[in-house]
């Protein structure tokens, strides 16, 4: 049950940066230099953290729905889900930084 909480509130703040574009969401982004910023787009930037946050969220809203099912394995779910997380979250990382697949 408590982790509906992280679901929607990472549906809430990926909805608020990939359509509605509110970049100051985006930790660095957010702090850095006008003429940094200028390096990057928007639109691209915009939509792969949001989607990137639409995934976590429904790896959260997986670990949600599974320990609801299966109550007695909660803490195992919660290592395997937060596991996945980590995963994700590097991956998404390393992604994003290789390329330069968000500057213009």
């Amino acid at each position: 049950m408590i982790f509906f909480f992280p679901t929607v509130m990472l549906l809430i703040v990926g909805w608020l940066i990939k359509y509605k574009k509110v970049t100051w969401l985006i930790s660095g982004y957010n702090t850095a230099p006008r003429e940094e910023k200028q390096k990057y787009d928007i639109e691209k930037l915009c939509k792969y953290m949001g989607n990137f946050i639409f995934v976590l969220a429904s790896i959260f809203f997986v670990m949600a729905i599974t320990s609801l099912l299966f109550n007695k394995n909660v803490d195992t779910i919660t290592r395997f889900g937060f596991g996945v997380l980590i995963i994700v979250t590097v991956s998404g990382i390393v992604y994003l930084n290789t390329n330069n697949r968000v500057k213009k």
